[in-house]
């Protein structure tokens, strides 16, 4: 109890130490290898270790997360030591499906590439087949894949397997049973195929280096909400110095501004509805400006032609018009404008 008390503990700070990190999820056809397998192997039981047992092999896996995959290897055994008398080549036959768990992964993380030596457990279950009087057995492998991740990009692996073949019903009930098992040490060639992320293996992202980048945006931003905060808006006359406008201003104080085109002293269809708007009994001045961009002798003989339109057009309306002047270009015309200052 004290050893699965102890090993949940393990595993538990295993957890925490890569709670930070996460995998990104892999399309079906990702993290898929493909590999030939050669090796030797003599009886469990010791009784007759020569002649060695010699096969050869395929080996196909596809890793669902940096810490587990699933393996398909099929196995041919080419000696007759526990297996056959049979002259042919190949005596015995095992496919077997086994369970690969990457333990320098699960105990020291994975980082987003493998390691140069990595360590995995391999264990499964399978189907045996012997040449002589045909016969089928059920078998199992546990064993150990020794891997040595080979170049800058870890496509492909060299990988020393020791394990043991168990033929779990050779002798009526199921049960491991070294009389009639072998053990075996294999040597293999692992390809990795490539990814849709670009690289031969899983992708990792740092959630902790993340969150620190999102804080310090987070902070970034308080940073200038702060600044913009303090900005005020400061109403001031801003001196207009090219009004193209003649305004109106009754005895009553009551005002209205019509604007000209460039230039022009005429009067828009706008500029009338404007004035259509004064009253008939109303006594106005009137007071028209001009843009700088002329002359001053033409900017003032152009204001005066506006008022005198203006006043023309009111006359015409029955208003009785006290006054009417071109002041030619008006600096101190203010008009109101909205500034902003940060402080």
């Amino acid at each position: 109890m004290k050893k699965i008390l102890l090993m949940l503990a393990l595993l538990s700070a295993v957890v925490s130490a890569n709670a930070q990190i996460a995998t990104e999820n892999s399309n079906a056809l990702d993290n898929i290898s493909f590999g030939v397998t050669a090796g030797v192997s003599t009886p469990l039981d010791f009784n007759s270790m020569f002649p060695l047992n010699t096969n050869v092999g395929l080996k196909l896996q596809k890793d669902f997360t940096p810490y587990f995959g699933l393996q398909v290897e099929g196995v041919a055994f080419l000696n007759d030591n526990h297996f056959s008398d049979l002259k042919t080549a190949v005596k015995a036959t095992n496919v077997g499906v086994n369970g690969v768990f990457n333990l320098s992964n699960i105990f020291g993380g994975y980082r987003g590439t493998p390691r140069v030596f990595e360590v995995s457990t391999v264990t499964g279950i399978g189907w045996l087949h012997t040449w002589d009087t045909p016969n089928n057995f059920l078998t199992a492998k546990t064993g150990l894949d020794l891997a040595f991740n080979l170049g800058k990009k870890k496509a492909s692996s060299i990988v020393i397997t020791p394990a043991v073949y168990w033929n779990l019903n050779k002798f009526g009930n199921i049960y491991f049973d070294k009389r009639g098992s072998q053990l075996a040490i294999n040597v293999s060639y692992i390809y990795h195929f490539k990814t849709s992320n670009g690289t031969h293996h899983f992708k990792t992202y740092d959630i902790g280096a993340m969150i620190g980048e999102i804080d310090r945006l987070n902070g970034a931003l308080s940073e200038c909400e702060s600044r913009e905060s303090k900005v005020i808006e400061k109403i001031v006359e801003v001196p207009v110095t090219n009004a193209e406008t003649a305004t109106v201003v009754t005895d009553n104080g009551e005002k209205w501004v019509v604007s000209f085109a460039n230039a022009s002293a005429s009067l828009t269809d706008e500029a009338k509805f404007v004035l259509n708007g004064v009253g008939e009994d109303a006594i106005v001045d009137i007071v028209a400006t001009a843009s700088p961009s002329g002359t001053k002798a033409f900017n003032q003989k152009l204001s005066e032609k506006r008022a005198e339109a203006v006043a023309n057009y009111l006359t015409n309306r029955g208003v009785k018009v006290n006054s009417a002047i071109g002041k030619g270009v008006d600096a101190t015309a203010g008009k109101t404008a909205v500034v902003t200052t940060a402080q």
